[in-house]
């Protein structure tokens, strides 16, 4: 205080209002939300982002970078912002952007128009790039809210349909300004996995435009079309269909709608396989009648080969009788013919013998001696 009793003024340099003016600004106001409409949006280098919020009142203006946008943004939309006041040494006094987020349902339509039409020209959703999920998985990881409806409507459809189904969930925000970080944080913590589950469903119940925003944005997008589990978003609602949906391998209307894809219903499964096993025994009956009919039919062509084959046998064998009764020695004896044997030589030609030899002659009934003259 000065000698009257009052108040000195306080004199500072520029740099130190700034840094006073910034001190008060950490400590009073570290973070604000701030809603408006978007105009002279630009970016500059691919990396800084400069636009200003106005309403009837007044303009503010925003710096970011481009990893804060959610999405194209265009003038003219509505837009929430959180970020940090700051008076600059050389630019004065900005909004250091910490979020960006569409507000109003047109502006969040109109967001989510633009950023599909970019993904879509980089093929982000083109149907080459869907997988097939697994029928019925193991290992199923799970992202939504575990106090959700949506969270106790998937978990008893799927065990009411099936058993035996191992399941692991990651709890997360899936509206408000925190669930796209969430959501890609949930979705890079499944693939990081040294065994990762066989498919990922990314699930909430349904919800205003607002609500549902999450599930639209590029950054939750693009980490469902990057994910290498296959992935199935299940977004309770058919009006519009959220970006996450276009980028996943399959999308399902309801969380339960989503239990129902996965895995079979057990008593659907229980009459097939009722159903089966009567087709197998009408067919594995239907193969033994056959089979035996085969079998028969067999038979009988064999039985006929072995009697074709026995009396083959049995006029090759009389025939051969005849030959050798014909070739018989004795059979030409009876006819009146002898073998006359000289020294136990027979006696083909006269000169074989000498007068006066003595020769053995057998006939049919015996033999005898002869003597040659």
């Amino acid at each position: 205080m000065n000698e009257e009793g009052l108040f000195a003024d306080v004199v500072l340099g520029v740099g130190d209002f700034v840094a006073l003016i910034n001190q008060t600004f950490e400590f009073a106001y570290p973070s604000v939300i701030i809603r408006g409409e978007l105009a002279n949006f630009r970016v500059s280098k691919n990396k800084w982002v400069y636009f200003d919020l106005k309403d009837e009142k007044a303009t503010v203006r925003f710096f970011g970078t481009v990893f804060q946008l959610s999405g194209p943004l265009e003038d003219g939309m509505l837009l929430r912002v959180r970020g940090m006041p700051k008076l600059h040494p050389q630019y004065g006094f900005s909004v250091t952007v910490q979020s960006i987020r569409p507000e109003g349902e047109g502006t969040i339509r109109r967001s989510a128009e633009l950023l599909r039409a970019k993904l879509e020209a980089e093929g982000l959703f083109a149907m080459e790039r869907k997988r097939l999920l697994p029928y019925p998985p193991q290992r199923i990881g799970l992202i939504t809210s575990t106090e959700s409806a949506a969270y106790a409507d998937f978990i008893k459809v799927l065990n009411a349909r099936w058993r035996g189904v191992e399941i692991e969930c990651v709890d997360v925000q899936v509206q408000g300004e925190a669930s796209p970080a969430q959501l890609t944080a949930a979705l890079e913590y499944f693939n990081q996995l040294a065994e990762p589950p066989e498919v990922l469903v990314v699930t909430r119940g349904g919800g205003s435009a607002e609500d549902l925003y999450a599930f639209s944005t590029e950054q939750v997008t693009r980490a469902v079309a990057a994910s290498r589990v296959p992935t199935l978003v299940a977004i309770g609602h058919e009006v519009d269909i959220s970006l996450a949906e276009l980028a996943a391998d399959q999308r399902a209307s309801t969380p339960s709608n989503a239990a129902e894809l996965l895995v079979p219903d057990r008593k659907e499964a229980r009459q097939h396989l009722n159903h089966v096993e009567e087709r197998l025994q009408e067919a594995v009956l239907t193969l033994i009648k056959s089979h035996y009919l085969d079998i028969q039919h067999t038979l009988v062509l064999l039985n006929r080969a072995t009697v074709a084959a026995i009396r083959r046998a049995h006029d090759s064998v009389a025939s051969y009788d005849q030959l050798l009764n014909a070739l018989d020695p004795h059979a030409v004896m009876k006819r009146g013919y002898a073998v006359v044997r000289s020294n136990g030589r027979v006696v083909v030609n006269r000169s074989s013998v000498t007068r006066g030899a003595i020769v053995n002659v057998e006939v049919s009934d015996g033999r005898f001696d002869a003597q040659v003259r």
